[in-house]
């Protein structure tokens, strides 16, 4: 094992005279923060199953899945053979096509609470257009959210989202917190922040605005809380006091709809009112939907007396993306979802057993075909257990680079991976190996850590 530590420096490449090129006319060289890193971010030649190739030729096994959005990994044939068929007919028209038709019939299909769906163009639309449309329903303004959760780029959605010690207050009431300079007051005035997974505080906070409050917006699996599946007794708490107060239940299954053919909330007794997707529905294009009670729905029919909610978008349901999606799910059948999971399952026994032969204090937590690795002995279960200092976050971007550089490996710059169904034993194997090669690499700091 090569125990030199990474010198970025040293690997000069074609991306860097690329990235140059971007910093000119793009700020930051970047149009995705998350693809930024330093000294420069390395460019895609082409990619196909779960193995990416760089402009330098180099090639990795993606873990990372463009942000869990590939389910399938890079160009799978029958996909792209459904896309050329489209692309050949047309991109985008000023007229409906019955890919969209096809498509809401699959998605429907697959959980009881889809009833009727809409198409968007990303999760931050879908989760946008399922708090106006939660609005619009209720009357009311405030939504609630759990603090430390992505819910996209959606002023609303993305309140506390990075909060920290300096600014989250007390958690029996946290702060409203905003990520962008310049956030109205009024935003943040309008969204109510509890802990997730406890329910105590929760319903305490959300009691205090009950009858303001249109819907509370819970990823089931929250990605930067701590990727910790949310507990039953804590979701079940959330649901009962939604019909007590007259609000929503709406789950942001972006990325958690991969944990089961029905998503997440097929983990629960209870199902939400609507349902924000996105990521791997698109089968690799940009993509987004939201789904729920026919009832709630109806607001945005523009064949009602009354239009509560009107909802339009130049790109929404496009055939292509219908197709690339449709056929996408189509493959991701229960079958496949099980085949999936069980790999998964493989690759955290094997990750963990090289945190015993490492001897470092790592935990793991997830859902499905998806897990985050925590530099912290005992997995966390709330986003401040999970919420990682300064040198944490340093030690964490130094051990990715490794990865990336010395071992060939592409993960989530959480530590997180999010496999595709076209993984075998042979990537896991890999990706056990070059985790334990990374333990050892950086024990002594993981140490110092506790």
């Amino acid at each position: 094992m090569d125990q030199r530590p990474v010198d970025l420096k040293k690997h000069k490449s074609l991306s860097e005279d690329i990235y140059k090129r971007a910093c000119r006319i793009i700020p930051g060289g970047v149009s995705r923060n998350t693809l930024y890193r330093k000294p420069y971010p390395y460019y895609i030649s082409h990619a196909s199953g779960c193995y990416t190739t760089d402009v330098d030729g180099i090639e990795r096994i993606d873990f990372a899945n463009n942000m869990a959005a590939l389910i399938h990994g890079h160009a799978h044939p029958k996909i792209v053979e459904g896309v050329i068929k489209q692309v050949r007919k047309g991109t985008a028209y000023t007229m409906a096509t019955e890919e969209e038709v096809f498509f809401a019939q699959s998605l429907c299909n697959r959980a009881p609470g889809f009833e009727k769906i809409r198409f968007v163009n990303s999760g931050t639309e879908a989760v946008m257009a399922m708090i106006k449309a939660s609005r619009a329903f209720t009357g009311r303004s405030l939504i609630a959210k759990s603090e430390g959760a992505y819910h996209g780029t959606y002023d609303y959605a993305e309140v506390s989202q990075f909060a920290n010690p300096t600014n989250w207050g007390d958690i029996n009431h946290p702060n409203s917190v905003p990520l962008a300079n310049g956030t109205p007051q009024g935003v943040l005035s309008d969204v109510i922040v509890f802990p997730y997974n406890d329910i105590e505080r929760t319903i305490a906070i959300l009691n205090k605005r009950a009858g303001e409050i249109a819907c509370v917006l819970i990823d089931p699996v929250p990605h930067r809380v701590g990727l910790m599946p949310g507990n039953s007794d804590f979701i079940e708490a959330v649901y009962n006091w939604t019909r007590k107060n007259g609000a929503l239940l709406a789950f942001d299954e972006v990325v958690t709809f991969r944990v089961n053919y029905g998503g997440a909330q097929q983990n629960y007794t209870v199902k939400p009112d609507l349902t924000a997707l996105g990521k791997i529905i698109g089968g690799g294009f940009p993509v987004g939907a939201f789904t729920g009670r026919s009832d709630i729905m109806k607001v945005l029919d523009p064949g009602e007396s009354k239009l509560l909610f009107p909802h339009s978008g130049t790109f929404s349901a496009n055939p292509v993306t219908m197709t690339a999606g449709r056929i996408a799910m189509e493959l991701f059948d229960e079958e496949a979802v099980q085949r999936l999971n069980i790999l998964t399952q493989k690759a955290l026994y094997q990750i963990t057993e090289a945190i015993k032969i490492a001897d470092v204090p790592v935990s793991i937590t997830g859902a499905g075909s998806m897990f985050r690795i925590h530099l912290k002995e005992v997995a966390p279960t709330t986003y401040r257990e999970a919420y990682q200092s300064k040198e944490t976050t340093t030690l964490i971007k130094e051990m990715l680079d490794y990865l990336f550089i010395r071992e060939k490996i592409m993960m989530i710059n959480t530590l997180t991976c999010m496999f595709s169904t076209v993984m075998t034993q042979t990537e896991i194997d890999v990706l056990s190996q070059a985790l334990l090669n990374t333990f050892k690499q950086f024990k002594p700091r993981i140490d110092a850590l506790l």
